[in-house]
């Protein structure tokens, strides 16, 4: 079942490339913010969120997330810089640090897709993703 993603990412060749897996993968890419207020406007649509946490306004992705989350959008933060989100932020999944190869691409939306289905017990998360608390404490629509 396809989700909509939002891809907040305001590294252009990596954002299209993700929207493009994203197709390849029979979800419905809502769109690509590079900036807190793009990623703000594009919310109502999106089911999950991929955020990086250096955006063209500065380091605005960790409130970005925070945001989504408290929309009820399934957040998971992919960054170079996974430090900066110290012990996590809560309501989103965790962080997968960047650079990400499709595989590992895949493996983090099939999860997160997962996690939003109330279905994660079923897949397994990608090596690298650091969780972020509960799952269960992570906003998901049945």
């Amino acid at each position: 079942m396809s989700c909509k993603v939002l891809v907040v990412e305001d590294e252009i060749f990596v954002a299209t490339e993700f929207e493009n897996l994203l197709f390849d993968l029979g979800h419905e890419p809502v769109g690509i913010a590079s900036d807190s207020r793009q990623a703000l406007a594009l919310a109502e649509e999106a089911e999950l969120a991929f955020v990086d946490l250096n955006l063209v306004d500065g380091p605005t992705g960790i409130e970005v997330g925070r945001s989504l989350a408290a929309r009820g959008v399934t957040v998971v933060y992919m960054t170079a810089n996974p430090a900066q989100l110290g012990s996590g932020v809560p309501g989103t999944i965790g962080v997968i640090p960047k650079p990400v190869d499709n595989n590992e691409l895949r493996q983090a939306v099939e999860f997160a897709v997962a996690v939003r289905r109330r279905t994660q017990s079923e897949i397994q998360p990608p090596r690298r993703l650091r969780l972020f608390g509960s799952i269960g404490e992570t906003p998901a629509l049945a």
